[in-house]
């Protein structure tokens, strides 16, 4: 009985040319590397947007405890048990509190992102 390898033919009946032995191999070393960047772009992405949902929501209690009367130390302390690190600034317009949450991102080899989040609620609100 004849070896595998001496009777491996192409679907048309010939063998194939020799020099592309091995070639699959090549082609799925360029592809792994790629495939990883990609993944790591795709992680690094839903970590921003992950951390800007929690930032957004820190700026809402910070206007909403800043809008009850509370000082801006004790807004920004609640600020801080919603994402770690974030600071908070305090602008009034008008009959509104507006609250503006900041922190800083980092992304391994792209370095730090900043983002920063804003939100109002009317002073003097239960």
């Amino acid at each position: 009985m004849a070896s595998p390898r001496r009777n491996r033919r192409t679907p048309r009946g010939e063998r194939p040319p020799r020099g592309e032995r091995g070639s699959v191999t090549a082609e799925f070393a360029l592809v792994v590397p790629a495939v990883i960047v990609v993944l790591g772009c795709c992680l690094g992405a839903f970590q921003l947007a992950s951390v800007q949902l929690r930032l957004e929501n820190a700026a809402a209690v910070g206007a909403r405890t800043m809008a009850r009367g509370a000082d801006s130390a004790a807004a920004a302390t609640r600020v801080g048990q919603v994402v770690e690190g974030a600071r908070l600034e305090r602008h009034d317009r008008g009959d509104l509190v507006c609250a503006v949450a900041r922190t800083s991102v980092g992304l391994g080899l792209l370095g730090p992102m900043n983002l920063s989040a804003t939100s109002c609620s009317l002073a003097g609100g239960e």
